[in-house]
């Protein structure tokens, strides 16, 4: 039998065993009813229209699929639907994968339509005790994933896959609260103590540096700088104005305009040399080109020694670096920084053991220092890590922080572009100094 094109309709065809009209879809028989009848004519017709309309697949066995079908399902809409205008896919389309990841591997061949409350407080429960050997997520991670699988039953409400009552039925499960769960509370963001910036700024690359200042200086996100091109710069008042291809609310119809004074157009001024104005300002490839060029000029060895720039290089190395930094490789970049400056205590660094060889050195495996520090050693240096590194994001804290401190809720609200001022509040920390020389005063 010839395959079907893709553009081609199932054919009305009689079923010699029953005497039925027979129509397939998507592998699955359909029986319309007496064949050759009015009815069974009209039952086609309508089952055609319903394959079509739902992107030529079937929903008539609904109550039938299972949650693995569900989820199979949804991923396609999710992958089609969370997408930036350049067509590259969101963060939310991979928070939406690891919410539902737990729902597959608990129930995946449950069917939807059984997927009852108790089954989400099951999947709940194990978000809370840890999934796969990780620990659990905290409360309001917790709440946000469970959101995120409520969406999906939503969905199949929505396109007729399930039936109203599942939906109904999950809202039914309360957000864990606070105090009120084993989940542990997650800390809040806080800005990041300036003796801990500055020292960093020397042992990261230009651009990281530049880009690092800007956030200070403007407020912006890491992924609006890390995206910021030529073009979308307006350089033609006292006070530039940058305007994002892209940005977090944008799907809500919001507008986004990063002000950038005299202060931070300095820092900027060195970047905009490029001809190109859709490149990106800042790129990984320009950074690592100069630093080549920085290694190449303190070589003391003759260029006739093998040390002509290119000449040691791989035809096809794993690695090469991109045209644009990404929100993580800028994370990581001050990461490595903040190794380097603010490195462990000498008693839990690695050391360096003997080799296999008489009279050789070689530095311990990762096993090696888990073993020699104990238990105890690795939570200390987890500790010590933990509060001597920080994330690109808490610079935009700082900016809130400072802004309110000089010019009040309202102003930073504004260039920190959000639409309430509840939200400004969550980034900018409370003066408190300045709230005790008051009560100093007045009480």
């Amino acid at each position: 039998m010839p395959l079907l094109r893709n553009n081609a309709v199932p054919s009305y065809r009689l079923h010699k065993q029953s005497g039925q009209a027979i129509v397939t879809l998507n592998g699955r028989d359909v029986l319309l009813g007496a064949y050759g009848s009015a009815a069974s004519k009209a039952a086609y017709d309508r089952g055609i229209a319903e394959w079509i309309a739902n992107g030529r697949q079937l929903s008539v066995p609904r109550f039938g699929l299972s949650l693995s079908q569900l989820i199979e399902r949804y991923r396609q809409h999710v992958e089609a639907y969370y997408r930036r205008p350049d067509g590259s896919p969101t963060s939310e389309a991979d928070n939406i994968r690891q919410a539902i990841r737990p729902v597959r591997k608990l129930y995946g061949s449950t069917l939807a339509v059984e997927f009852s409350p108790l089954k989400l407080k099951a999947v709940r429960d194990q978000m809370v005790n840890g999934i796969e050997g990780r620990s659990g997520y905290v409360r309001a991670s917790i709440n946000k994933r469970i959101n995120r699988i409520r969406a999906m039953f939503k969905w199949a409400v929505e396109n007729e896959i399930l039936p109203p009552s599942v939906h109904q039925g999950l809202m039914a499960v309360s957000a864990l609260k606070a105090g009120r769960t084993a989940a542990p509370e997650g800390q809040p963001v806080r800005p990041v103590p300036e003796d801990y910036i500055c020292p960093i700024l020397d042992h990261v690359s230009p651009q990281v540096r530049a880009m690092v200042e800007l956030q200070l200086l403007t407020g912006a996100r890491p992924g609006e700088i890390c995206s910021m091109r030529t073009i979308d710069i307006d350089r033609g008042g006292r006070v530039w104005i940058f305007r994002p291809e892209s940005h977090k609310t944008q799907y809500r119809g919001h507008s986004r305009e990063i002000r950038i004074g005299p202060k931070a157009q300095e820092v900027l001024k060195p970047f905009l040399n490029n001809l190109d104005l859709t490149a990106y300002v800042f790129s990984p490839r320009d950074a690592e080109l100069a630093r080549r060029s920085r290694m190449h000029a303190k070589r003391k060895t003759p260029l006739g020694y093998g040390n002509r720039p290119g000449s040691n290089r791989r035809r096809n190395p794993k690695w090469q670096p991109g045209a644009k930094y990404t929100v993580n490789s800028y994370r990581r970049a001050v990461q490595r920084a903040c190794d380097v400056v603010f490195s462990l205590p000498s008693q839990l660094c690695r050391i360096r053991v003997d080799g296999k060889r008489p009279d050789t050195k070689r530095w311990e495996t990762e096993n090696e220092w888990r073993t020699r520090i104990g238990t105890h050693g690795l939570a200390e240096a987890k500790a010590w890590i933990k509060e001597h590194r920080w994330h690109t994001h808490q610079l935009r804290h700082n900016a809130a922080t400072r802004l309110r401190r000089e010019y009040g809720v309202e102003m930073a609200r504004i260039i920190l572009g959000h639409q309430h001022v509840s939200a400004t509040e969550i980034y900018a920390e409370a003066d408190a100094a300045k709230a005790m020389e008051v009560m100093a005063e007045v009480g």
